[in-house]
């Protein structure tokens, strides 16, 4: 959650500065005839890629269950979306605004799912298959602080262990390090989930 925390404080005002120079300065005509076009087309880029930014953070809290937090996140991107919009249809015969919309709506989606994947907010569902070595792999797991269920299954070629581990998302690169250090032959899946009551999620480790 600081990481999460530091982020939110970090990008929020940055585009907040975004809407506020577009609004300031997006209905002045007399600035518009005398500035030139690819400084418009700058802002629209800026604006539009704030606004997918803002749409990938709304959506990962929406699905975290973090409503007010979605909702501020809402707030912003509805104001910026106006702005943008606004701009575009003033000069929609301007081909560099129209890319420069484009543009910003591809690198706002690059930009958002690079913050999201850097926040690592909620949790994941790790299964382990191994032949051999699942008591190991869950040892090592529980040694490092998460809790682990060993089921004994049969796969196509024989017996199998079944390793199956909830972690923080922020902790699946170390917990795959750990399970390739022991088994690198292991079948790994995930998936995301929420949990809905008790349960132990170990501790962060950084």
């Amino acid at each position: 959650m600081a990481n999460s925390r530091f982020l939110i404080i970090l990008v929020l005002p940055l585009l907040l500065c975004f809407w506020f120079v577009a609004y300031r300065y997006g209905g002045d005509t007399e600035l518009v005839s005398t500035q030139s076009v690819l400084l418009g087309a700058l802002l629209i880029f800026l604006l539009r890629l704030s606004d997918m930014t803002l749409d990938t953070l709304r959506l990962m809290f929406t699905m975290q269950g973090h409503k007010w937090l979605a909702a501020l996140v809402g707030f912003m991107q509805a104001a910026i979306v106006v702005v943008a919009i606004a701009r575009v249809v003033r000069g929609v015969t301007n081909v560099w605004n129209i890319l420069a919309y484009a543009g910003g709506f591809a690198c706002g989606i690059l930009v958002g799912m690079t913050i999201e994947e850097r926040m690592a907010l909620g949790f994941r569902h790790l299964q382990v298959f191994s032949k051999t070595k699942g008591e190991h792999i869950a040892d090592v797991l529980r040694q490092a602080g998460h809790a682990v269920t060993l089921i004994a299954g049969s796969g196509k070629d024989g017996p199998v262990h079944i390793v199956s581990c909830v972690v923080r998302r922020g902790d699946m690169v170390a917990v795959r390090s750990l399970v390739d250090d022991v088994d690198p032959t292991a079948f790994i899946t995930g998936e995301e989930i929420r949990p809905i009551a008790r349960g132990f999620f170990g501790s962060r480790s950084h």
